[in-house]
């Protein structure tokens, strides 16, 4: 067995890849969503092979973020590996026409979710012989964009939250990854433009996007490295993407 992982945003796209992922690879999994029907359906299907348990919460309401360690049994007070996979963007505006509740909205789970649910994890880690934080950020973090201001500078900030925390944690032994997707075909854009899977769907037309699997796979690369190697920071684009916004699409 390879240890336990704890993994928000887990009922969907990148997080839920991760689960299974690791899951096939002998992690024990502590599973965090919103929907705990669904959070039921992949305990169901991974305990065949690992132990399981899950916790529902919205990691964008602090209140709900307090007790979250507390909650978990004996067996899962360590933690070998926390992925910080929850988050997304809502809205695709110039900033004086965006919504104040998608601002709050990205901000308080992109940024202020990442940051408490990783302090709170962190003694967990410590119980570890040698933890792993794993941030997944976006190239949006690293080529902002317009009508994606609060976007990008919510996941600029975990950019930044990642270099930190690597400072703070390498002396306690615990690495620190932070992985920049590129597109990647998931409900991504769908949760942006509200629910219009049309539109969402042009989002990714005339080329190949990534798909959450792509993230999972390197996501278990970065974990399976020797313990003196510490992948500080990858980006991964669609072979079709060069930039934030630059997509070749040759079909259109």
């Amino acid at each position: 067995m390879k240890g336990t992982a704890f993994i928000t945003g887990a009922t969907s796209g990148i997080g839920e890849a991760c689960a299974i992922l690791l899951a096939s690879n002998g992690y024990n999994l502590v599973l965090c969503g919103r929907n705990q029907p669904k959070l039921n359906q992949l305990k169901n299907k991974l305990s065949q092979h690992v132990d399981v348990h899950t916790l529902c919460f919205d990691i964008g309401h602090t209140d709900q973020l307090k007790e979250i360690t507390k909650k978990l049994p004996e067996a899962f007070q360590r933690i070998d590996v926390l992925i910080n996979n929850a988050g997304g963007a809502h809205g695709l505006d110039e900033l004086d026409h965006s919504s104040i509740s998608d601002i709050d909205q990205m901000i308080d789970v992109n940024v202020k979710g990442l940051l408490y649910i990783t302090r709170m994890v962190i003694p967990c880690l410590m119980r570890s012989n040698g933890g792993h934080v794993v941030n997944i950020s976006s190239v949006a973090g690293k080529q902002p964009y317009g009508k994606g201001v609060a976007y990008c500078a919510s996941k600029a900030a975990v950019e930044a939250i990642s270099e930190s925390l690597r400072q703070e944690l390498v002396p306690r032994g615990i690495k620190v990854t932070n992985i920049a997707p590129g597109a990647v075909n998931t409900n991504f854009s769908t949760t942006r433009f509200k629910g219009d899977t049309e539109r969402a769907a042009r989002v990714y037309q005339g080329f190949s996007p990534l798909v959450a699997e792509d993230i999972a796979e390197t996501v278990l690369f970065c974990l399976n490295r020797p313990s003196r190697v510490q992948i500080s920071d990858m980006t991964i684009l669609a072979s079709a993407q060069s930039t934030a916004t630059t997509i070749h699409r040759a079909d259109l």
